[in-house]
């Protein structure tokens, strides 16, 4: 399958999701938040919602696990070989040795869920630490280290040392799996003809794809000035005509911020939606506009919004408030639990969390039927029936991670939108 994504609600045709398991338990509340977390998961809640998520997805595209991809690809001997050495020297280990001659399967568990350190000399007897290498506790928020822009997949370059290994293993599998045809571009790797700042961070969650040749960028915590200039530089590089990046500063705090799409996300061809208090509050950050023609940045400018912006580009998109219109206390708390953090399997189509309920009553209010995850994983009702709906699931523990339905999701093919 060719890589290719023009916007943010083409009708989803292939999407890379990871299923939760033991790395999602292998933490403590100690070392929670140095693994990105505010609280500790029950995996076993967490599984079956999740399995609502994924079976909505079924329904409607192709679906890749991440964790098949990698046993796949590890079934060669000289992708593993390489792999396990970036992976160590990125870890910094003197050796992953042991690692080689475990089956595909194994290895590929191992990658993610961790390798126990071996208590077998006196610097691991008295180290505090549980694993060689450290679990891959956000693995199921795959939209982070890889996105797709346009044709080509661009390899997040993430925030964390805790998430590196997450990007090392999706580059991997776009370069080396069969089912993939794509050009890979890595803000961490320098290449010809396009140098790399060590300060580049870019990561899914803050990039999202308005139109084919619209791109809207946030930029905080997770994702640095620097990243987004790696991004305009491969724009000037490689595509040809007018383009536009329209980038949001982001607070840093509270943590429920870390992302754009936390606070705006695409609905709709006519519609989206935003949390207030980011988007169009008197104390809200920048918002700037860059325009790219032939090759150079023509033109930056502060705007008023992302919607402003969107409008003066010919996308004239409603809001829908997250949390409702009426009280800023409840949109807070429904922002709070990835309220604005839709995925669109199409135009109009969406997916999120039924703990939201005033965000989820103000899209009903906004032509949205409400279906739930489990009767459309049963057969009783079909999306294919309605012009508009949400598709509800549950995230009573899900959203506990920090992430919703589009955190969850790394789509790599979408059809195209009649705009």
């Amino acid at each position: 399958m060719k890589t290719a994504v023009h916007s943010e609600i083409g009708k989803l045709e292939g999407v890379l999701i990871h299923t939760p398991g033991s790395e999602v338990e292998n933490m403590t509340p100690e070392n929670a938040e140095r693994a990105l977390y505010s609280d500790i998961l029950n995996l076993s809640i967490a599984s079956k919602e999740y399995a609502q998520f994924a079976g909505v997805l079924r329904k409607v595209s192709t679906v890749f696990e991440v964790k098949d991809l990698l046993a796949d690809i590890v079934k060669d001997e000289k992708v593993k070989t390489n792999l396990l050495k970036e992976i160590c020297i990125t870890e910094h280990l003197n050796s992953c040795d042991q690692l080689l001659g475990v089956s595909p399967a194994e290895l590929a568990n191992l990658l993610i869920e961790g390798v126990v350190l071996e208590k077998n000399n006196l610097t691991n007897y008295l180290s505090n630490e549980r694993f060689l290498l450290r679990p891959l506790h956000n693995l199921f928020f795959t939209r982070d280290s890889a996105m797709a822009m346009n044709e080509h997949m661009l390899i997040g370059k993430m925030a964390n040392p805790v998430r590196e290994r997450e990007s090392i293993i999706m580059e991997a599998i776009y370069k080396h799996h069969s089912n993939f045809e794509t050009q890979t571009l890595n803000a961490g790797k320098p290449r010809e003809g396009l140098l790399v700042n060590r300060k580049s961070k870019i990561e899914g969650g803050d990039f999202q794809v308005a139109r084919e040749d619209i791109f809207v960028i946030g930029t905080g915590v997770r994702s640095s000035t620097q990243g987004i200039d790696f991004i305009i530089e491969n724009i000037k590089h490689l595509k040809k005509g007018k383009h536009h990046i329209i980038v949001q500063e982001l607070p840093a705090t509270p943590e429920s911020f870390i992302h754009l799409d936390m606070v705006f996300t695409f609905l709709d061809t006519d519609t989206c939606m935003v949390y207030p208090p980011v988007i169009f509050g008197m104390n809200r950050y920048k918002t700037i506009h860059l325009e790219i023609e032939n090759g150079k940045v023509t033109q930056i400018e502060e705007i008023p919004n992302i919607p402003a912006a969107l409008k003066k580009l010919g996308m004239d998109l409603e809001p829908i408030y997250c949390g409702g219109n009426n009280d800023p206390w409840t949109q807070e708390r429904e922002q709070w639990h990835s309220g604005a953090n839709f995925f669109a399997f199409a135009p109009g189509k969406v997916i999120g969390y039924q703990r939201n309920v005033h965000t989820i009553e103000e899209l009903h209010k906004n032509g949205f039927e409400v279906l739930a995850a489990t009767d459309v994983i049963s057969g009783k009702v079909s999306p294919d029936n309605y012009k508009k709906c949400v598709v509800t699931i549950a995230g009573s523990e899900l959203a506990r991670g920090g992430g919703g339905a589009r955190c969850m999701t790394q789509p790599f093919k979408r059809a195209k939108v009649n705009w």
